[in-house]
């Protein structure tokens, strides 16, 4: 029975984005994932099938997380929950009879050299970062600086590249636009991806274009870092938040995970002992405060929730400015973290 479910789950895997398709209904392709709410076909955003990469092992097709709630598995599981089905017989069968349909055939790869790495893989987001430049006096500085970010703390992770490709649809023409590149790394920091945010030529917000921010990589757990990690860390959704945060806070070391299904998901370094959590006040934000929360406490780490005036911290910086959003934060940080990181930071100020 093992080798016909590991056979099954290979055939599955080989046809991943069809299988997300039909069981899945409720999701949608984004790069290289399928993404819907849960194992069950629930719409949301929680649970991520890899629709690509190798046949076993780490990053392999077919595999999927939800990150609310930790659960994993493959897509037998998928059509398991989705079908109703107990017996793992009654699996195999449906798992036999969705292969035996007739389906599209798949659309022609471009060829590409033996040496390029392959569209949306972390080897591909290495080199993009790579082939980036420091942000310094460049259009995404000028775009953070009209976000009311101008005091730039331990910002290596963030680049600017002035002709990133981007592409509408998987079909489109590919055209090139300056972008802000934010490299995603893992506890060991190890590059894992990047996030690309296209920027309007004058620098004074995003490109006027569908979906300006677009992530490639493995994502789940790993996040752009902003500082070493250590005993107090803050963790958030968006770049624009974090960094608005550590204007306030400097010398505490913030991640931002880049979503909020991304956010529950995050890896604890060892170091870590509190957790505030930069919440973003909507039904998600909430989500995923609840879970990062959860997964903190189970292993000895407190988690405190930072709220927002306004939508989020980089609007109440842009709204209020610094010093009132160093006001809105102070009570809700404990009083030893007022003194230690706080404190510090308005002796500072000029």
């Amino acid at each position: 029975m093992r080798s016909s479910a590991t056979d099954l789950a290979h055939r599955l895997a080989r046809e991943a984005e069809a299988v997300c398709r039909h069981y899945l209904s409720n999701g949608r392709k984004v790069g290289r994932h399928w993404i819907v709410g849960d194992v069950r076909n629930t719409s949301g955003q929680s649970m991520y099938v890899r629709l690509f990469g190798p046949e076993s092992g780490a990053g392999a097709a077919g595999k999927w997380t939800d990150a609310a709630t930790g659960e994993h598995g493959d897509l037998l599981d998928v059509i398991r929950e989705t079908c109703g089905l107990l017996e793992f017989r009654d699996v195999a069968d449906e798992a036999r009879r969705f292969l035996s349909l007739p389906r599209p055939e798949p659309a022609p790869q471009s060829k590409t050299s033996a040496t390029a790495a392959p569209s949306g893989s972390p080897d591909a987001a290495r080199r993009l970062f790579a082939a980036s430049q420091p942000i310094a006096g460049t259009l995404a500085a000028t775009y953070l600086h009209h976000r009311g970010i101008d005091r730039l703390h331990d910002t290596d992770a963030l680049r600017f590249h002035p002709r990133c490709y981007y592409r509408a649809t998987d079909t489109a023409t590919r055209k090139s636009r300056p972008a802000l590149i934010a490299r995603v790394t893992d506890l060991a920091g190890t590059i894992t991806g990047v996030q690309r945010t296209w920027l309007d030529v004058s620098g004074y917000g995003k490109a006027p274009i569908h979906m300006p921010r677009r992530a490639m990589g493995t994502l789940l757990g790993n996040a752009v870092r902003f500082g070493a990690g250590d005993d107090v860390m803050a963790a958030g959704e968006g770049i624009e938040t974090i960094l608005s945060l550590r204007m306030a806070l400097p010398g505490m070391a913030m991640l931002a995970a880049l979503s909020a299904p991304h956010l529950a998901a995050i890896l604890f370094p060892d170091t870590l002992r509190r957790l505030y959590i930069a919440r973003d006040p909507d039904a998600a934000g909430d989500t995923a405060v609840a879970a990062l929360t959860r997964r903190a406490e189970t292993v000895g780490i407190e988690a405190i929730p930072l709220s927002p005036r306004l939508g989020d911290f980089n609007d109440d910086l842009v709204a209020f400015g610094l010093e009132d959003l160093r006001a809105i934060v102070r009570p809700q940080l404990t009083p030893e973290d007022v003194v230690r990181f706080l404190l510090p930071a308005m002796d500072q100020r000029s």
